[in-house]
């Protein structure tokens, strides 16, 4: 098979003047150029790309982005360059940078039968949006469904977030983790997994109707596709830190119950919040048959998903809202609300962030 090139074309009135910023500015190496006696087109290669700068040729001048993980040293530090034929030249860093909001508080309610649409997003997986402001940017909750089960299209991948849970809701999906041993990892309803920031990972099989709940911070992150790796990657090293959290498998069948922080339920408790070191914490809580009063809690952003079974919230200054199984809501800090007229199979699924923070029994009219 013969070897294949691709150049980005670009324009220019007199290639003398973009030679010297394309080859000495931008460090790029000259791989020909035409003709000898009046050169009117050269092509250039360097960082990974090949352009080839021709005379009046008829395209727009373009913007080039260059990506270095040293942009102080390059082109003297300068970040934006305009070169001799109009193409915009931005130096950004190599390695995605994380970006946290503030969070914007908000009281937010999300059902299941007010019909939130479902979209397709990576690997054809269906999305829908848990929360829709997300809270000015500081968090995303999805819920994913696979329709239908078997091989996944997946690629190994990694995520530049400050969090990730992955909840099975229902049905099982079966995951690779980089460093977690030669074997398939299932995940079955009730189990979950944190993704700690940049572990690769690829979902390989999954039950029919496979749902699950995942949690990410910030909202908007990148997902980088690792060509390199191959997974399983060996026994590695399980208790190895990203960034400080660990890879946390947190299985419904092993988990102990315990009273939880709101009176009228226990909960089991996932070990999240010890494996991100505080960062987060997700419990798994259920009715256990006394009516629960009124709190206020004092973390950042906290979230719940209903499980199993159904529930009235009633929050300060808002109308009741009856919730059951796929429904969502969000209550800011200093909010009071109350869990009231709870089923007796209500389960819900908690997210707060950080992990650390007080609740507080109140009165609420």
């Amino acid at each position: 098979m013969s070897d294949i090139l691709a150049e980005v074309l670009l324009p220019t009135k007199e290639l003398r003047h973009d030679l010297p910023f394309y080859t000495k500015v931008l460090g790029m190496r000259l791989e020909n150029i035409f003709p000898a006696d009046n050169p009117s087109v050269a092509s250039l290669s360097g960082h990974g790309l090949r352009v080839r700068i021709e005379k009046g040729a008829p395209v727009p001048p373009g913007k080039l982005r260059i990506l270095t993980d040293r942009p102080e040293s390059f082109a003297e530090g300068q970040r934006h360059l305009t070169a001799p034929n109009g193409t915009e030249i931005e130096v950004v860093p190599l390695s995605p940078q994380l970006v946290t909001p503030e969070t914007v508080h908000e009281f937010g309610v999300r059902r299941l039968k007010d019909s939130a649409p479902w979209v397709i997003g990576r690997a054809g997986m269906h999305y829908r949006d848990l929360i829709p402001s997300r809270l000015g940017g500081s968090i995303i909750a999805s819920h994913i469904r696979i329709p239908d089960g078997g091989p996944v299209p997946d690629m190994v991948h990694y995520h530049t977030v400050g969090f990730q849970l992955i909840y099975c809701y229902r049905g099982w999906v079966d995951v690779l983790y980089e460093d977690q041993g030669n074997e398939m990892m299932r995940l079955s309803a009730g189990d979950c997994v944190i993704q700690p920031p940049e572990i690769r990972h690829r979902v390989c099989h999954a039950s029919p109707n496979i749902e699950v709940i995942e949690i990410g911070v910030p909202a908007e992150h990148i997902t980088t596709i690792d060509h390199n790796m191959t997974l399983p990657n060996g026994q590695g090293d399980p208790a190895r830190e990203w960034q400080g959290q660990r890879f946390v498998h947190h299985v419904k069948d092993k988990a102990t119950w315990q009273p939880f922080r709101i009176p009228g339920f226990t909960c089991r408790d996932t070990g999240i919040a010890a494996g991100t070191k505080g960062v987060a914490n997700i419990q798994v809580a259920r009715f256990d048959g006394t009516p629960p009063p009124a709190t206020v809690h004092d973390t950042d952003i906290h979230f719940t998903f209903v499980l199993e079974g159904q529930m009235v919230l009633r929050a300060e200054g808002e109308p009741d809202r009856d919730l059951s199984a796929g429904d969502a809501f969000v209550i800011p800090p200093g909010k009071a609300a109350q869990y009231r007229d709870c089923s007796p199979d209500l389960e819900l699924l908690e997210a707060t962030l950080p992990a650390g923070f007080s609740t507080r029994v109140v009165d609420l009219a």
